[in-house]
């Protein structure tokens, strides 16, 4: 198994057809073990068989909202941004993370590979966003 990271192509196609509105929509972040298979050709988030981390020990399966979500142009490309996601009082590895549209029939918008298990052991697991930039935004279209 594996995760690569990639905005995924069913969610380019998505836009095209005008079917998100990341500033309005509710988009999320799930979190996903190592024998999770994620990538560019991941259409949906599904709640069953996708190697998510277990529910409990600080998580909640399907994973948080994203708050203060937030889309701009900046230069030449369309960036989104939003808080960095936490999860409190955590115990539990991850490996990776897919951002969906939980409004619309939780269409995958982008696999985030961590390049490595990170564990948390009765902590804060936090997701830092990069800056929302032309080069950097975590979700962007150039």
């Amino acid at each position: 198994m594996a995760i690569t990271q990639a905005m995924c192509t069913q969610f380019k196609r998505d836009v095209m057809l005008g079917l998100h509105d990341l500033d309005s929509d509710t988009i999320k972040i799930a979190l996903f073990t190592s024998s999770a298979s994620l990538g560019a050709a991941t259409t949906a988030y599904a709640s069953s068989g996708i190697n998510e981390v277990a529910n409990g020990g600080g998580y909640t399966t399907g994973g948080v909202t994203l708050a203060n979500a937030s889309v701009i142009t900046n230069s030449t490309s369309g960036c989104f941004d939003s808080d960095d996601p936490s999860w409190t009082s955590a115990t539990f590895t991850a490996r990776g993370a897919m951002i969906y549209n939980d409004t619309e029939s939780d269409l995958a918008i982008a696999i985030l590979d961590f390049g490595g298990d990170f564990t948390v052991a009765g902590g804060t697991f936090k997701i830092v966003f990069p800056a929302q930039t032309a080069s950097n935004a975590i979700v962007r279209i150039d």
